[in-house]
This record gives C-alpha cells, sequence and structure tokens, in this order.
C-alpha cells in the first residue's frame, strides 16, 4: 500500500486552486501584478515539495521544505492585500487563507522535524 503523501497532495491542489484564483483575477478583475505574484508564489509551494521528494540529502530536503515554507507565508501576505484592496471578497480571502494555513502548518511541523534529523537536537 502507497503512504499518502499529505504535504504533496495538499499543496498540488492549492496550486490548482490558486491557478483558478488567478484566472479569475485576471480575466474578471483585471488585476494583473499582486495575481502574478500570488500564482508564482502559491504555485512554487507544491513545486518546491516535489523536487524535495528526490532530495539528494537530508540538508537538501530541509532546505526545499524551508522554501516552500517561505512561499506559503509569500502566498498569505499576497492574498491578504489582494483582500485588502478589495480585488478578492472575504469570503474568497477567508477560504483561501484557511487553505495557505493549514499548509503553512503542515511545512512548519516538516520542516523543524527535518532539522532535528540533520542536527540531532
Amino acid at each position: 500500500m502507497i503512504k499518502e503523501n499529505l504535504i504533496k497532495n495538499k499543496s498540488f491542489q492549492f496550486a490548482i486552486d490558486i491557478v483558478s484564483l488567478y484566472k479569475d483575477l485576471v480575466e474578471n478583475k483585471k488585476e494583473f501584478v499582486m495575481s502574478r505574484q500570488l500564482l508564482k508564489s502559491g504555485t512554487s509551494i507544491g513545486a518546491n515539495v516535489r523536487e524535495a521528494e528526490f532530495a539528494q540529502s537530508k540538508a537538501d530536503f530541509s532546505s526545499k521544505m524551508s522554501i516552500s515554507l517561505k512561499e506559503a507565508n509569500e502566498t498569505g501576505y499576497w492574498l491578504e492585500l489582494l483582500f485588502k484592496t478589495k480585488f478578492i471578497n472575504e469570503n474568497t480571502f477567508k477560504e483561501y487563507k484557511i487553505k495557505s494555513t493549514e499548509i503553512l502548518k503542515l511545512l512548519v511541523s516538516i520542516v523543524k522535524s527535518s532539522k532535528r534529523l540533520i542536527f540531532h537536537f
């Protein structure tokens, strides 16, 4: 039986959701700058998780996951900025914020655990 990779699955689904939000922002709101930043950071989370799957070492794995964590945090920033500037409504903001926070928490846990393994704390 293949073990489910929760962060891989959640970050991939989140990337799909971000692409949909990006399309909506560009097509319906004519917002091109912040939405592009959101697209880049929101899809980069899963891309770095995928890179970490075949990391060359524990340190490389930790580094890739740390990058994913930074991208998840940046995604939260762009979501908040889009909400505060009224490009997305409160419901959309809350929906995406919940998803991004869940991913952020998973990544914090993974990064902490991987650093403990590297430094034997």
